[in-house]
């Protein structure tokens, strides 16, 4: 009987694998430039995630230039916690490039609720910046202590108190269910 030889992977080729079939699965990432970090969505593409933004419509990118480093954390599609961290060297894709192309066709299939699907990669273009995110170095350490932040400001949240008749309208409809 003849034995198979052993592999010896180094532990930095494992960070990395779990880095990108993490990034791979999971649907947002929070990425830290220069500023707090945000969730971004974005698409794995040809060894690296990218992401498109800083457009009318589209998610903020502030932090991000070409030519920075960022950190990267991917979270658990399923629980939401951290899975593993990397340090990501940012390149921005310049408009019309063959690079720029192949990283908007995935960019579009994974676009959602887009008002002009039709004309979208055009206004990309003209509008927003395309990011690849190229891992340099991945940590499946966990940090001390937690990463909670306060969460950052944004128009979309309010702080009215509940209208009176809410409540009543709540249980009209519960009841009108059971009968």
């Amino acid at each position: 009987m003849t034995e198979s030889p052993t592999v010896s992977v180094s532990p930095e080729l494992l960070d990395r694998a779990l880095a990108e079939e993490a990034t791979k699965k999971s649907g947002l990432v929070w990425v830290r430039g220069t500023g707090p970090a945000r969730a971004l969505w974005h698409v794995w593409h040809e060894g690296a995630a990218h992401v498109v933004g800083d457009g009318p419509g589209e998610q903020p990118l502030p932090g991000l230039a070409d030519g920075s480093v960022a950190e990267v954390t991917v979270r658990s599609k399923d629980k939401g916690g951290r899975v593993v961290g990397w340090s990501a060297e940012v390149t921005e894709l310049a408009p019309g490039s063959e690079a720029w192309e192949a990283a908007v066709a995935e960019l579009k299939g994974k676009r959602l609720n887009a008002p002009d699907a039709e004309t979208m990669t055009e206004r990309w273009a003209r509008e927003c910046r395309v990011l690849r995110l190229a891992p340099r170095t991945a940590s499946t350490e966990l940090p001390d202590g937690s990463l909670a932040a306060v969460p950052l400001p944004t128009p979309a949240t309010t702080r009215h108190p509940v209208p009176p008749a809410l409540p009543r309208l709540l249980l009209r409809g519960r009841r009108g269910r059971r009968a």
